[in-house]
């Protein structure tokens, strides 16, 4: 099962055929919404607006344990998010997607791990996203004949402010494309969880540095957002023939628990690592 997690904007799939709203459960408290479920060809998908039905949860709410774990228990192998983002280079204008390859992590009050209550691990993550998922993701953006990046750097920052121009001139200088509020620890969570995870960025501003365009406001970006909606729910659609499913979440993303546990008092005891590798993950067990 594939789980598209939407951003701003993106708040429902009407592209999906035998839609059924399923409940997430989580040991964490309540996700977002409840996931919509249907198919598109041949695959079933799992939709699922990160901030609610009503946009009522603003990136520092978001109980993204919940949402990873839910998503997690009712089968989903691989998960695209799609998101809205401030440009950081001139290049990047509004209207074109990014394949996000890389993160800088600038959050900071958010439960970023299922590790923890007596059981430590250390997650790889160099790599953060699944260059498989991002591959086929990049063949669905070819064949629409959308204009976009195969790669860039996210730097995800707490909000719900938008930053100010000294950041935004810094994060530049550090070589992000993309500014959000979002992909952190969403993507972290994913990979503790071993799902497949792969972010499409949709450009609605030129944050506050560029100095031929007005700071960020609400109006513009929907403005943008709107044509950028349009164009995911098309992409969305054609996911089903360029993403491969032969396999579950690959090696990459769904490492050997027992090789990053490190708290030795468990003993690898495997029904304790089977039970965090498949869907009961974190302080349940």
């Amino acid at each position: 099962m594939i789980g598209i997690i939407g951003g701003s904007g993106l708040y429902e799939i009407d592209e999906l055929d035998q839609k059924k709203t399923t409940p997430l459960e989580s040991i964490y408290g309540a996700p977002s919404a409840p996931a919509v479920v249907g198919s598109i060809g041949n695959l079933e998908f799992a939709f699922l607006p990160r901030h609610g039905l009503n946009h009522q949860l603003n990136p520092s709410e978001i109980n993204y344990r919940a949402n990873i774990e839910g998503l997690k228990r009712i089968g989903v192998d691989k998960i695209v998010s799609i998101s809205a983002v401030g440009s950081l280079k001139e290049e990047h204008e509004p209207g074109k997607f990014i394949v996000i390859d890389q993160y800088i992590d600038k959050t900071f009050k958010r439960k970023s791990t299922f590790f923890q209550g007596g059981c430590v691990a250390h997650v790889p993550f160099g790599a953060p996203v699944c260059g498989a998922l991002s591959d086929s993701i990049i063949r669905a953006l070819e064949n629409n004949k959308f204009d976009h990046f195969n790669k860039g750097t996210y730097i995800c920052i707490e909000g719900p402010q938008f930053s100010t121009r000294a950041e935004s001139l810094l994060y530049r200088s550090w070589g992000c494309d993309v500014i959000g509020m979002t992909n952190m620890p969403e993507a972290k969570l994913a990979r503790e969880a071993g799902i497949c995870y792969a972010s499409l960025a949709m450009v609605t501003d030129y944050d506050c540095w560029h100095p031929e365009h007005d700071d960020v406001s609400i109006e513009a970006i929907h403005k943008v957002m709107k044509v950028n909606t349009s164009n995911a729910h098309k992409l969305i659609k054609s996911l089903s023939t360029s993403i491969n499913m032969d396999e579950k979440s690959c090696g990459h993303c769904s490492s050997d628990v027992s090789d990053i546990v490190m708290t030795s008092s468990l003993d690898k005891d495997q029904s304790f690592l089977d039970l965090i590798k498949t869907t009961k993950i974190g302080n349940e067990i």
